[in-house]
């Protein structure tokens, strides 16, 4: 009983540190949310591509905490969701919105965001390396239906609401409906890419926000 209370106190006290240190405004807590997979990364990028430009103009390197929760009730105890985030991180560096990241503790992640110059010098995300596999689907959004089209900007629009984002949320939509088809479509099985297909798992994160 003393060990537990003693592993309560020291969580507290981390806490209460990283409240200090990030605050509310520079701290995505995913697990509160219970996301997928698609739907953390999807969120995440969004967030992290805000918080680059907010955090632009501060002195020094700009830190975000990035929280998915140490997955102990998931399959073989790895967090899907720690796992697909690290993944985009990964990714976000090479399009120069990350600059580096560490583990902050099992469940969490502090982020060093790039300066809003890197994004000019990354490599365009239309160029995969040999190793790399291009996301499944059609090449523009242009080349789904307008049902497809309608259900993104909903739950791009959905998505950014809950990230804060309010007076210019326009200027974010496109990107978003861009990040959100990659996510999802992602996520269905090589035979299942047929656009109803994608429509359901649209409506499916849709109804996440409800």
């Amino acid at each position: 009983m003393a060990r537990s209370r003693r592993g309560s106190s020291l969580s507290g006290l981390r806490q209460a540190f990283d409240e200090a240190r990030f605050g509310h405004g520079r701290t995505l807590n995913l697990r509160d949310t219970l996301p997928t997979p698609a739907e953390a990364v999807a969120r995440t990028e969004a967030w992290l591509r805000q918080q680059q430009v907010q955090l632009s103009s501060q002195d020094g390197d700009p830190e975000v905490l990035i929280i998915t929760g140490r997955g102990n009730n998931s399959v073989g105890g790895v967090s899907v969701v720690r796992s697909a985030v690290e993944g985009l991180i990964h990714r976000l560096k090479q399009r120069g919105v990350v600059a580096r990241h560490d583990e902050h503790t099992q469940g969490s992640f502090v982020v060093v965001l790039a300066p809003v110059s890197a994004l000019w010098n990354a490599p365009s995300q239309g160029a995969t390396s040999p190793a790399q596999t291009p996301p499944p689907g059609p090449p523009s959004l242009e080349a789904l239906d307008r049902e497809t089209r309608v259900l993104l900007r909903q739950l791009a629009e959905r998505s950014l609401e809950q990230l804060g984002v309010r007076g210019d949320r326009d200027r974010f939509v496109d990107a978003e409906m861009v990040r959100q088809f990659t996510a999802l479509a992602t996520t269905l099985a090589a035979d299942h890419q047929r656009e109803d297909r994608l429509r359901e798992a649209i409506r499916r994160a849709i109804e996440q926000y409800d």
